[in-house]
């Protein structure tokens, strides 16, 4: 590549590099709690789930909040599961209701479904086994998940200012550039991003395959030309200086010629969106929200969105309905009175039935696109 290559990392990268410590979740230390009899009951827990076929982020997830509840229950002189009871559930739910983040503020509706909801299907677990002789978190009355719309949504034109404001003259926005336009041209999670092999990407068939996303399942996607373009350009000018001697065919690289941690990958972006002046809560979520909601502004049928997406269900999908404002604004223009004064003052001449056809037309496909219904032929056209 010439003077703006990494020459730097040409040779092998050393066993252990120093690099910045990332915030880590506040958790308990499981050797600080091995004298907790709950803690072997918690490793046998997760070994099954290990053994039955639970992606490992889900066993990430449920070892960090029965960590934090043992951590609790410690704390309170309860070392086994017989200890634990029903109103001692309670007791806990409601400390995580009243517990305060750094800043202040209670954590959301969702956190705290994220550390009881592993504690259900822990007690559920125990019970199957025997270790006790019922469920005492089987009742227990949780909040409802809210139904919460995607955080900022970034229109086409912000899309383009973000990626061309990556400086394709280093080798670092060539790869900034790479990974962001796969993001929106894909609409894949970060973890699976970061995730990504050599031999997942087809550049001349313009598609990616996404191993072991959420949910432990594979999906094949298509990629836009021009993110097939910039991958091209950046397997050929810029990977070549980041792979070192121990490469494991991860597509994007870091600096130290490894995978991108997918915390560190999402610090990254978000740097990059203020750099752009996107002050928009997110990072590369932004990108999956804004490919979902332009294609289906675009006419995009919602299963193909699903499917794009890798929603296990249609309601999830739907979500992304309320955020498009496309067919909600042209039922808005057929149907408001003042737009149809506007169009009848100025178009005199016009059919009077024509607006209401408008509406109607409208209004109806506005309606299939909310319930996410199509027909047969639809479906075989896709």
């Amino acid at each position: 590549m010439g003077s703006t290559s990494i020459q730097r990392n040409k040779r092998p990268a050393p066993a252990a590099p120093v690099k910045a410590t990332r915030k880590k979740r506040v958790s308990a230390e499981p050797e600080a709690l091995a004298h907790n009899a709950l803690t072997r009951y918690q490793a046998a827990f997760h070994e099954w789930e290990a053994v039955v076929g639970y992606s490992p982020r889900t066993i990430a997830a449920q070892r960090h909040a029965i960590g934090r509840f043992i951590a609790w229950a410690d704390e309170r002189g309860l070392d086994r599961p017989q200890d634990i009871t029903r109103p001692i559930l309670e007791r806990y739910q409601r400390h995580v209701y009243h517990y305060r983040k750094h800043n202040g503020q209670p954590l959301a509706v969702s956190a705290q479904l994220g550390l009881i909801l592993p504690l259900q299907a822990w007690f559920k677990w125990l019970t199957k086994q025997n270790h006790i002789l019922y469920n005492p978190a089987a009742d227990l009355d949780l909040p409802s998940r809210p139904k919460a719309l995607p955080k900022g949504l970034l229109s086409v034109a912000q899309i383009e200012d973000i990626l061309n404001g990556c400086d394709v003259a280093k080798p670092e926005g060539i790869r900034m550039r790479a990974m962001l336009e796969t993001f929106y041209s894909t609409g894949i999670r970060r973890f699976e991003l970061a995730g990504l092999k050599l031999f997942d990407v087809d550049t001349e068939r313009g598609a990616l395959m996404v191993r072991q996303g959420k949910g432990a399942k594979d999906r094949l996607v298509p990629v836009g030309d021009r993110a097939c373009a910039w991958l091209d350009k950046y397997l050929r000018e810029v990977r070549p200086d980041l792979a070192t001697s121990g490469d494991d065919y991860t597509l994007f690289l870091d600096d130290d010629g490894r995978a991108f941690d997918p915390g560190r990958l999402g610090d990254q972006v978000k740097k990059h969106l203020t750099a752009a002046g996107v002050t928009h809560a997110g990072a590369c979520h932004l990108f999956r929200v804004a490919c979902a909601t332009h294609m289906l502004e675009n006419g995009a049928d919602i299963r193909f969105i699903q499917s794009l997406l890798g929603h296990a269900k249609l309601d999830t999908t739907q979500i992304y309905t309320q955020v498009s404002l496309a067919k909600l604004k042209e039922v808005h223009n057929a149907t408001h009175p003042a737009r149809l004064q506007r169009r009848q003052a100025t178009s005199a001449t016009a059919d009077e039935g024509e607006p209401h056809r408008i509406a109607a037309d409208a209004q109806e496909a506005f309606l299939e696109l909310l319930a996410g219904r199509t027909t047969d032929d639809d479906i075989d056209d896709a």
